[in-house]
């Protein structure tokens, strides 16, 4: 049986400046799993994620995938390596001059993988993994609700069968029903692929819906990590005043006096 992670972090450190916002990260992703990291602005959730995707260059330690070092790896190697990831953003971050099915279809098309012709039903067929009717490929991003761009942005990020999907605060900007919609969404379509997960959200009730497994970073470190049925009695006194919503805890206390 292989126990290799598909993602591993090794005593990531990175700093901008005199800033330290990853002290020593330490985080293992197994094959298949949807791993959710929690943490407060600031506490270097998206840092760590943009280490991972290659976007930032840490200071020092290792990140792994499939057991392969992917720090200082060449440019194909590099490349090879992204192919096998898809990311849905915060913003949805779709290009406002594209339609929707040239969204959906865009890496695809620029890695010319499918013909300009068959972009449009290619992309309709994803748009329906995600509940959207065809003649939505037709409209502009602009023409679509923020829970519709969501959909799509994760059409996109699925276009072409990940083997690792990144989530940036994917509930963002939504109201709570369409969050749940984007939620179930997001576990049908991991599970559907078998693909690993990793997420980062403020959002608990994301954590409780989508995750296998948590873990929370807090001054540039994983504090606490287990399953996602653990994390209400984990015994974490920060974990728990963070997922309670609490004024009163040791993170405020500590803010206090910085």
């Amino acid at each position: 049986m292989n126990n290799q992670p598909k993602i591993s972090l090794k005593g990531v450190r990175k700093s901008f400046g005199s800033k330290l916002v990853l002290d020593s990260i330490n985080l293992d992703i197994a094959t298949g799993e949807s791993m959710v990291i929690i943490g407060g602005s600031g506490s270097g959730k998206s840092v760590m994620l943009k280490c991972i995707l290659g976007l930032l260059k840490p200071d020092s330690g290792s990140i792994k995938v499939d057991g392969a070092e992917i720090l200082g790896q060449s440019l194909s190697d590099q490349k090879k390596m992204l192919s096998q990831f898809g990311m849905l953003f915060q913003g949805g971050a779709l290009f406002d001059s594209l339609s929707v099915w040239e969204n959906v279809a865009f890496g695809m098309l620029a890695e010319n993988k499918i013909s300009r012709r068959q972009a449009p039903e290619f992309a309709i067929e994803k748009l329906r993994r995600v509940g959207l009717a065809s003649d939505v490929a037709f409209l502009s991003p602009a023409e679509l609700s923020g829970g519709m761009q969501k959909r799509v942005g994760l059409a996109r990020a699925i276009a072409h069968e990940p083997k690792v999907i990144f989530f940036d605060e994917p509930t963002t900007g939504l109201d709570p029903i369409m969050a749940d919609v984007i939620n179930e969404l997001i576990v049908e379509c991991v599970k559907e692929m078998g693909a690993t997960a990793l997420t980062i959200t403020h959002d608990m009730s994301s954590v409780r819906k989508i995750a296998d497994k948590a873990a929370m970073i807090y001054k540039g470190n994983i504090i606490w990590t287990g399953d996602k049925e653990e994390i209400d009695h984990c015994g974490n006194p920060y974990v728990e005043q963070f997922i309670n919503g609490r004024a009163e805890g040791p993170i405020q206390m500590e803010i206090l006096k910085s």
